[in-house]
């Protein structure tokens, strides 16, 4: 089912905050060619160069698919240009066996860190894991140090302080709800209405998110995405 409106719960928990909306997609459209890869709605992804320009998302029957091309060479990333420093984003997705979907938040405008990676949500049928990449692995300076092989206890133990993983147990091929909300340094999640985990990091906190960007590394499911901007 479609859902349009933020949910009752939602605006229950959030009546003392501005809410404003910024994205609605159902994909409930089709591609202006059959077989070339056009989201449309603002939408665009890495297959022109991380693909060879292979289709890797498909629009059928209202929702989006994500399938890695086998001739790819690094994971399918979709991206939708927002504009907050707190907001919500609700997704709905399905996962297969050994499946997963990382909701990253970017600002490529910072040039301090790798591609402008902020923090992110990513979710397998196992485990929820949020990480504050700005302050982590994809600060240039760790992940330099990191590609030239530094495996020193000292970013061993700071990585170790920007992530915070949660268990799940998912049953593979089935539809679940999303839900990220990113308050000043904390990012809370919840997935089908009940809260799965909460991490503060400083990274999270980043003045702007100017991107949103779903990562497949295999495939995955999508729809009803939606994000709203608190601040």
């Amino acid at each position: 089912m479609k859902h349009l409106l933020i949910p009752l719960l939602l605006v229950t928990s959030l009546q003392a905050d501005f809410i404003t909306p910024l994205l609605n997609d159902d994909f409930n459209r089709d591609e202006a060619t059959p077989g070339k890869e056009d989201i449309g709605n603002g939408w665009t992804t890495n297959s022109a160069w991380r693909a060879k320009g292979h289709q890797q998302v498909d629009l059928i029957d209202g929702v989006m698919h994500v399938t890695k091309h086998a001739e790819a060479d690094h994971g399918v990333a979709i991206f939708h240009n927002v504009e907050f420093q707190d907001g919500m984003v609700e997704l709905r997705f399905k996962l297969g066996e050994g499946d997963d979907l990382g909701v990253d938040f970017v600002d490529r405008e910072l040039k301090t860190v790798h591609a402008g990676h902020l923090c992110m949500a990513r979710v397998t049928n196992k485990s929820l894991t949020i990480i504050d990449s700005k302050t982590g692995g994809m600060n240039n300076e760790i992940r330099e140090r990191r590609l030239k092989g530094d495996k020193s206890p000292e970013i061993a133990a700071l990585l170790k302080t920007k992530t915070k993983a949660f268990k799940l147990d998912l049953k593979p091929g089935t539809w679940h709800t999303m839900h990220i909300k990113i308050v000043a340094d904390q990012m809370t999640v919840r997935i089908d209405e009940l809260e799965t985990g909460s991490f503060s990091s400083e990274g999270i906190a980043h003045p702007t998110k100017r991107m949103i960007t779903l990562a497949v590394n295999k495939s995955a499911d999508v729809d009803d995405v939606k994000v709203w901007k608190l601040k």
